[in-house]
């Protein structure tokens, strides 16, 4: 049975610390030497990357007049976004009901609870759709059952877009020019927002997307993933495709090794999309040298400890393997069905199955 939380207090200052994320710069070998790229490290920032899109949602919402004063939130998550969900309802005054799944991290829910949201667990995946889908079935009666509650949609809300801008200021004051900007792509959001606001600085920059092998984005086949916070399922309304100059797939196996070697000799590391983004802007920092390369770490490593950083769980999962220091070039994004770290420069629209030049 749903226990709606208790009506929130509103906590404006909150937003204060919200952003000003530091930027390293990342030489080690991963796992071959290359020249070095810049990772804004958003897990520094309080609720992290997507509180900067949850903030950004619930402001306009409040200005439209679709969230009430006090209404309560609720949202679909694996976990990033639900962090920044919390962080903005205790800014801005807003319950927050999160629908999660079975496979998020116990670690993560007893977070989203502490934080105090409410969490609504599914426990099976829907047969087509995997565990978005589910988590989106049960959203909807959860949304049934709370009168005037407000549902952000973040895979298809424009919202989610602009919220980046902040990021893009920042980072274009912390670096001297972006010639490949690396994100990871789930929601669509941040890739979409940095892509449009950086190009009015540097028209000339290319965007690359990195995705998981599994993940129905980019028009490969769905699968069950591995990875969590990259990756759908469902094709986002927030995925700018023409914006990308080319996509990679990221397999665990390579994350899981990207984000030990991070941690082993750079101290900063994260989750999946941190793995996955930093064996990609590692290659393209080693395939152009003197590219200014940089992308973004969404969140940090302490919600994977009994995952990506826990050895027992990594053997079972066959993660322990050699990882590619190199990825398969792939024509078409649905030439063959991915399985390891694979690099196509074609990106096509699955719902329009337009070919966008790279």
């Amino acid at each position: 049975m749903l226990t709606v939380p208790a009506p929130a207090t509103c906590v404006p200052h909150l937003l204060g610390l919200l952003g000003r994320s530091p930027v390293a710069f990342v030489d080690v070998p991963l796992p071959h030497p290359h020249g070095g790229f810049h990772a804004k490290v958003e897990y520094l920032s309080p609720g992290g990357m997507k509180a900067r899109a949850a903030v950004a949602m619930l402001r306009a919402a409040r200005l439209r007049g679709e969230l009430r004063p006090g209404a309560t939130v609720v949202e679909s998550t694996s976990g990033t976004l639900g962090l920044g969900l919390a962080f903005a309802g205790q800014a801005l005054g807003h319950p927050v009901v999160l629908v999660v799944d079975r496979e998020l991290e116990r670690s993560m829910r007893a977070l989203l609870t502490a934080y105090g949201a409410a969490v609504e667990k599914v426990e099976q995946p829907h047969p087509v759709g995997g565990w978005q889908q589910a988590r989106l079935d049960r959203l909807h009666e959860v949304l049934a059952r709370i009168p005037g509650a407000y549902w952000p949609d973040q895979y298809h809300n424009p919202d989610n877009v602009t919220g980046y801008c902040t990021l893009a200021e920042e980072l274009t004051a912390q670096v001297e020019a972006v010639d490949v900007l690396v994100c990871s792509v789930g929601t669509g959001g941040h890739s979409a927002g940095l892509a449009r606001a950086l190009r009015r600085h540097w028209p000339g920059m290319r965007l690359v997307g990195v995705d998981t092998v599994g993940s129905t984005i980019f028009g490969q086949p769905a699968r069950p993933r591995l990875m969590r916070g990259l990756g759908s399922s469902i094709f986002p309304r927030n995925v700018d495709y023409a914006a990308f100059d080319e996509v990679h797939w990221v397999g665990p196996v390579e994350a899981v090794d990207t984000c030990r070697r991070l941690a082993r000799s750079a101290f900063v590391t994260g989750g999946w999309s941190t793995g996955a983004v930093a064996r990609v802007a590692a290659w393209i920092s080693r395939m152009q040298p003197g590219a200014r390369v940089v992308t973004i770490f969404p969140d940090g490593p302490h919600r994977y400890l009994d995952s990506i950083f826990d050895d027992a769980y990594c053997a079972t999962h066959g993660l322990l393997a050699p990882a590619p220091g190199h990825p398969i070039e792939i024509p078409y994004p649905d030439a063959v069905e991915v399985t390891r770290w694979s690099r196509c420069r074609t990106v096509l629209d699955p719902l329009r199955s337009l070919a966008v030049p790279a």
